[in-house]
């Protein structure tokens, strides 16, 4: 993570495996990214984890006893919380080609065959991770413009308020009122670089 990613930009990243062993080599993979990694060690544990803390993105094995990797997958693309979440689906190479179909007809962003190359495994969760910090900095200056956008309609509200009222002498309060929606909507160009 860069010095300048402020700590409230950090995005935990879901590991899903049965496999300690397969854990360990998620971890010691994706350890340089500086993100905190969340171990589940089966599909419920993993919807447990999901309902308890937010996650930028999920890497979940396929082939786990009980709840599957597909049906974890469904189970996560169901629940309005967790839906937008990306799965990136690890298998093992003993596995067919109609995995790779279901992955992605079960909402997987993307699937990787293991072994998989560490390069590759932390690229493609990187973008991910990007992706996520945009969507939060987006939500972010999207809750400001709601907030401006708010206290120019209550400005606007006074200064109807006071044209309704035909009071003349409180000509001086609509000028004011119209400079600070003036200041309030240059603020908002700033903000958008605009």
């Amino acid at each position: 993570m860069s010095g300048t990613t402020a700590t409230t930009e950090r995005a935990s990243i879901l590991l899903v495996d049965d496999m300690e062993d397969n854990l360990a080599a998620l971890e010691a993979v994706l350890a340089s990214l500086d993100e905190p990694l969340v171990r589940a060690r089966s599909g419920e544990e993993a919807v447990r984890a999901l309902l308890r803390q937010p996650f930028a993105v999920i890497l979940l094995d396929v082939r786990m006893p009980g709840m599957d990797g597909f049906e974890t997958a469904n189970r996560i693309k169901r629940l309005d919380r967790t839906k937008d979440i990306p799965i990136i689906f690890l298998n093992g190479p003993e596995s067919d080609g109609g995995y790779a179909f279901r992955g992605y007809a079960s909402g997987a962003a993307d699937f990787l065959t293991k072994p998989f190359d560490p390069w590759m495994l932390r690229a493609k969760v990187s973008v991910f991770l990007d992706l996520h910090r945009k969507n939060r900095q987006l939500e972010r200056m999207l809750a400001r413009e709601e907030k401006h956008l708010g206290e120019i309609a209550g400005r606007l509200s006074v200064i109807e308020e006071t044209l309704r009222r035909d009071v003349t002498n409180d000509l001086t309060l609509v000028g004011r009122q119209l400079a600070r929606i003036e200041d309030t909507l240059g603020e908002l160009r700033r903000e958008r670089g605009s």
